[in-house]
């Protein structure tokens, strides 16, 4: 689903990605820990284009992200194409990015509506439906200031899942609420998994990382430093920076 080669990316003089090689296969769910400035959001935002990559190949679902390659050439493609491959990738931030004048219905029919053309009462019943699935069904009319933000962030991933992505990507979707609200977010993502969604998500929930990921992976500096199953990385880490970072944080 997501393969990664050799993925550079800089902002000015700052190397901040050095060359990431990863491969996410479908179903999967990878987790990526790591501290602050070591890349992980930025690969994120790479592999759905909000970042464009300084050297090597990003591919989502079989297709180049970003460029068309003719011959040994990478060639940029148009806004307008861009666009349609995001609309395979659903993403999620920290901040929940809820269009404040809309409720938390209206939140998740317009990218259907306005971008897929969909009939309002087509959206509307696949809005419903994908509220209640994240347990959010009574809070319909709701206006984001009037939700919690552990809801709030419920319905932001209510919205990704109405474009019917191949992939969700996480960026850190609990690290903006408060402790008792982290575990009805992570419900959530757990259901999305167990129903066999491809998952990329960057995270510091090393509880959810060992029971819900499938692979984990150890970022620092810019580069991968260990990669492997979540029980094997967390409770056996063989590299040593990976086990200073884990004992600052288990």
């Amino acid at each position: 689903m997501v393969r990664s080669e050799q993925v550079h990316k800089s902002f000015g003089s700052v190397e901040v990605l050095k060359g990431i090689d990863l491969e996410v296969r479908q179903g999967e769910v990878m987790c990526i820990i790591g501290p602050s400035g070591s890349g992980k959001s930025t690969f994120l935002r790479c592999i759905n284009h909000l970042e464009k990559i300084n050297a090597g190949r990003l591919w989502v679902n079989g297709h180049l992200v970003g460029y068309r390659q003719k011959g040994d050439k990478l060639h940029e493609l148009r806004d307008k194409e861009v666009a349609a491959q995001r609309r395979e990738i659903g993403m999620v931030f920290q901040r929940f990015n809820l269009f404040p004048h809309m409720t938390a219905l209206g939140n998740v029919m317009e990218a259907p509506v306005r971008v897929k053309r969909r009939p309002k009462a087509k959206a509307r019943e696949d809005a419903v439906a994908l509220l209640e699935r994240v347990g959010l069904g009574d809070k319909i009319g709701s206006y984001p200031g009037q939700l919690s933000g552990g809801q709030q962030q419920r319905v932001a991933i209510a919205r990704a899942l109405a474009m019917e992505p191949a992939l969700m990507l996480f960026d850190e979707p609990t690290s903006a609420l408060d402790p008792e609200l982290v575990g009805e977010v992570l419900e959530v993502m757990k259901q999305l998994a167990l129903d066999g969604m491809t998952m990329v998500v960057v995270t510091h929930e090393m509880g959810f990382a060992r029971e819900v990921g499938d692979s984990l992976v150890f970022m620092d500096g810019g580069v991968v430093v260990e990669k492997g199953a979540p029980r094997d990385v967390i409770g056996n880490p063989q590299h040593p920076r990976t086990q200073d970072f884990l004992s600052k944080v288990l």
